[in-house]
């Protein structure tokens, strides 16, 4: 350790917003103020925003050194979204309720269904449309690429940026290349596979680890292609990545919430309830890819999680999540006539199993001897990939802990 308390003097101390609309924000409890997620200092004050979207962390013994990579601290820990606390004062010496200062709005739902939409497309259109122009280049065109599975989240996305190359990876038959392949020539798009194998994950797996510090196969079946597709656009000279992450969470994309109150997954009683508890999880996702992409070499971009998108999203009523076993009905109401049909309405496979990556971890455990009959097997296999180091454990939050998906 260095015994330094944040980043180099050339990185800034708030990532995401300038200092001035997060003050505002802490003066008027505003928990959405119009960016796309922040985290950091301002003003001797430790912030991250209401929905955890920008990664930050402390050192567990050492509360005034924070960072926004974790692999520079030697024992971080996550800081919950929310957080508005005096720096170094956060958690041991600050009861949690008052470091968790924002919390994200419960609107009514809006009983104007054609309002909620068209509320929802706008904004969907606008902040995709904003991703090819750089905020902080004075309006230069973005040198970025997207992440792209050929289904309607990362196609809205794609849509925005109609000159950006589309990426996707996975191993050879799998869905989310056949998908993609599909939806990129329905799209007249440019398409870059990223072809998996197995010595690809052998390879990549000790440096993945290194960078998010989770070994359970789960997180590592979801940041492995987003981090090889990463990979692959930094080395094509793209130093940005547009994903369609949020929209699963925002507009009613799991089974579970689609099943409330039966699933037993979920404690709420109503489909709306499902969402905002899956909303919950967010920043631990956050926390496994914003890292893996940035040590990939590409920094994140994430229109659909913006605040005007979220704003929009919280007033649907439930019926414009999930309908007569449709989900995200509202998204794909705003992506028509904005992407064609066979990509607005396509089913999706989540990304750990539409790459077969999931599936070859497995595999690659099982022929190194760890058997399914063995507990937590493929995390055994991983353990021994990497020299079973210490890691972190996913969801170990200063002050609270999130639960993944």
């Amino acid at each position: 350790m260095s015994g330094d308390r944040g980043p180099p003097a050339h990185r800034p101390a708030l990532d995401g917003a300038d200092p001035d609309t997060v003050r505002t924000a802490i003066e008027t409890g505003e928990p959405l103020p119009g960016t796309g997620g922040f985290a950091g200092v301002v003003d001797g004050r430790l912030v991250r925003d209401a929905l955890g979207r920008r990664p930050l962390y402390v050192e567990r013994d050492d509360r005034s050194s924070w960072a926004f990579d974790p692999g520079t601290r030697s024992d971080p820990v996550p800081v919950p979204a929310g957080t508005v606390t005096p720096l170094g004062a956060f958690p041991a010496d600050t009861p949690d309720g008052d470091a968790r200062f924002w919390t994200l709005p419960d609107p009514e739902p809006n009983g104007d269904d054609g309002g909620a939409l068209r509320a929802v497309r706008e904004a969907v259109l606008d902040r995709t449309r904003a991703v090819g122009v750089r905020s902080d280049t004075a309006g230069d065109p973005a040198d970025v690429a997207v992440a792209f599975s050929g289904g309607v989240d990362s196609a809205v996305v794609a849509a925005g940026v109609p000159d950006a190359p589309c990426y996707v990876a996975g191993f050879e038959g799998c869905h989310d290349v056949a998908a993609a392949r599909e939806a990129a020539a329905a799209m007249d798009r440019d398409l870059r596979v990223v072809e998996l194998t197995h010595d690809d994950l052998r390879e990549t797996i000790p440096d993945l680890v290194a960078a998010i510090g989770r070994t359970n196969p789960m997180d590592l079946s979801i940041a492995l292609p987003l981090y090889l597709v990463g990979e692959r656009a930094a080395a094509d000279g793209f130093d940005r990545l547009a994903l369609g992450q949020g929209a699963d969470e925002l507009f009613g994309g799991y089974a579970k919430v689609e099943k409330a109150p039966a699933d037993p997954r979920v404690d709420a009683d109503t489909v709306r309830g499902a969402r905002r508890e899956v909303l919950t999880t967010i920043p631990n996702q956050i926390d496994r890819d914003v890292v893996a992409l940035r040590a990939a070499g590409v920094d994140p971009v994430t229109p659909l999680l913006h605040d005007d998108v979220v704003s929009a999203a919280l007033e649907l009523p439930g019926h414009l999540l999930v309908d007569d076993g449709q989900r995200k009905v509202a998204l794909r109401a705003a992506a028509r006539d904005v992407v064609p049909e066979s990509v607005r309405t396509a089913d999706k496979k989540a990304v750990q199993y539409g790459t077969y990556v999931s599936r070859e971890l497995d595999r690659l455990a099982r022929r190194a001897g760890f058997k399914r009959r063995m507990e937590n097997h493929v995390e055994r296999y991983v353990r021994e990939l990497v020299g079973d180091g210490p890691v972190r454990p996913p969801g170990d939050e200063a002050g609270g802990s999130g639960s993944g998906d």
